[in-house]
Parts: C-alpha cells; sequence; structure tokens
C-alpha cells in the first residue's frame, strides 16, 4: 500500500515556442519537493501532460525525476484499454524498477467487472501495484462509489485509490469504509479538509504551494479540523483560482514559472494558454501566498 501523506503530482515543463521538453525546470521542481519531504511523486499523470508526450518524452521525464530525488514514484498510465496500459506499466518498470510503488491506472468501465477484469490482467502482466484513479472528466467513465469498490475489493495488486470523481467527500467515505487500501483526494486541494474529516488518507495533487497541502495534512493529523483549516485557510483563495475549468494546468503552471521552479509556462494543445485577463488576479494571489510564508 501507499504510504499515507501528501504525494506531489510533478508537471512536465516545456520551453520556447516549440514546447521542447525542459529536463533542467523538471530536476528543479522535483528537488524542491524531494525538499519539502512529501511522501512520494506522482508523474506523467493529466497534470505532466502525460497524454500529450511522445514516448520518448515520457521516457526523459521518468529519468529525470528519478535522477533528481531518491523518493517513490507513482507513474500514470494514459491508456484505457488493457492491452496499452501494460505497455506504458511495463516500460515504467524498466526504468523505476523498486522505486515504482504504484502504476495510475484510470477507470476504464462503469461495469465492475469489465473493470475488475482490466485491472487484474493488467497486475498479473506487470506484477505492478496499481494506484486506481476515478477522474471522469478525462476518462470520460462515471462510475458509482459502491461500484467502484465492488470492482477493487476483488482485484488483486490495487495498492490506493485515487478519488476525484464529484462529490469527493461522499465517494472516499465510501471507499474507505468498504476497501483496505489509502484513498486519496485530488482535484488541485479544494476538498482536502472535507475529504481528510471523510477519511482521506492525504493528497495526491498538483497544486503550485504543496506546502499548504503538506501543512493541512501535518495539522490534521497532530490537532485534527480545527488547526487543519487555520493551516489551510491562507492558500484556499488560491487553491479554488487555479481549479478554474478549462485553464487550471495553465494557471498552476504559471505559478511554478513565477515561484522559479520551471523557466517558461506554457502548455501543449488541446489546452488552454491562460487568458491576460486572468494574470492581474492571479498575481494578488501568488503576492499574498508568498509573502505569507515568508512572515511564517
Amino acid at each position: 500500500m501507499l504510504d499515507a501523506g501528501v504525494w506531489g503530482v510533478v508537471a512536465t515543463p516545456f520551453t520556447g515556442s516549440t514546447l521542447e521538453l525542459d529536463e533542467p525546470s523538471l530536476a528543479r521542481l522535483v528537488e524542491h519537493y524531494a525538499g519539502l519531504g512529501v511522501a512520494g511523486l506522482t508523474v506523467l499523470g493529466v497534470f505532466g501532460e502525460a497524454a500529450r508526450l511522445a514516448s520518448a518524452e515520457r521516457r526523459a521525464v521518468l529519468e529525470t525525476v528519478l535522477d533528481s530525488a531518491e523518493l517513490p514514484l507513482v507513474v500514470g498510465a494514459t491508456g484505457l484499454a488493457t492491452a496499452p496500459v501494460i505497455d506504458e506499466v511495463e516500460s515504467a518498470l524498466e526504468l523505476a524498477g523498486s522505486r515504482l510503488a504504484g502504476a495510475m491506472v484510470q477507470v476504464n468501465s462503469a461495469d465492475p467487472r469489465v473493470l475488475s477484469r482490466h485491472l487484474a490482467a493488467v497486475h498479473e502482466a506487470t506484477g505492478a501495484g496499481l494506484v486506481v484513479q476515478d477522474y471522469p472528466l478525462v476518462s470520460g467513465v462515471h462510475i458509482g462509489p459502491a461500484e467502484l469498490a465492488t470492482a477493487l475489493s476483488s482485484t488483486p495488486g490495487v495498492v490506493a485509490v485515487k478519488a476525484e470523481a464529484p462529490p469527493t467527500t461522499t465517494a472516499i467515505a465510501g471507499l474507505t469504509g468498504a476497501l483496505d487500501v489509502p484513498v486519496f483526494g485530488g482535484l488541485g486541494g479544494v476538498g482536502l479538509l472535507d475529504e481528510l474529516a471523510a477519511g482521506s488518507a492525504g493528497a495526491m495533487t498538483g497544486f503550485s504551494f504543496p506546502e499548504g497541502l503538506l501543512a493541512c495534512v501535518a495539522a490534521w493529523r497532530a490537532q485534527g479540523y480545527a488547526a487543519a483549516r487555520e493551516a489551510f485557510l491562507p492558500y484556499l483563495p488560491l487553491v479554488n483560482f487555479e481549479q478554474q475549468a478549462n485553464v487550471a494546468l495553465a494557471i498552476r503552471k504559471e505559478c511554478l514559472r513565477r515561484r522559479g521552479f520551471i523557466m517558461d509556462s506554457g502548455v501543449r494543445p488541446p489546452a488552454a494558454s491562460l487568458p491576460g485577463t486572468l494574470r492581474e488576479q492571479l498575481n494578488r494571489h501568488v503576492t499574498a501566498v508568498t509573502t505569507m510564508m515568508e512572515v511564517d
């Protein structure tokens, strides 16, 4: 099973007008996560724009991450069909070896029997532990928490669930009550407080200030809800701002650029670029958070 806590979800930086892979920026970003003390890293996921990378680029991303920090990794698979997912997981295993804490596999069917067969086939073929991501906005697959729990309870190799089907609090409460594996929240951390109250093991998401996620989870563990709320409040306006539909990825990458971790904030089409009308307000949010962190 995956360790509870905060798993940093790593963006894939690009550079220049041609949006080439920027490995030095990626290394800086990974080193920052490692310095914060995250439980591990998630790479080649939705935030990492894995579906827009060539196979050689995906390999280069994973190699850079492995070279930049000694952390356990969850590596995403972009496919929904069994054979392509097996290929992707085998490629991740080839590079990561024992550092692969889990392969993140999307829910690919609303039918628990079909989903269970798919996951079992991937695990049997690769031996990898599976982090099952329920993210209908990306996969297009909608499955209820009860049906998902039915599928996973009879499937070998599942080491965690990433619950990103709203309402996440309801889903997490149902899944943690039915399964013996950790369930993590995502969606930029927008529901983190409520997800922790519902039994979440922590966060696995790409918020541009992971310090806020770590502070919230640590406070929850030490002192409970009131302390976690107090720790997370200064970050919540930016959490909400980043989670805007269609431009969330562009906002987060611009925040990372402003923090000095990546050189450029470009996103690959069909992802939308950051609208100019949002830049002034983004500056207000980032300034507020960085000022607060400097005072603390």
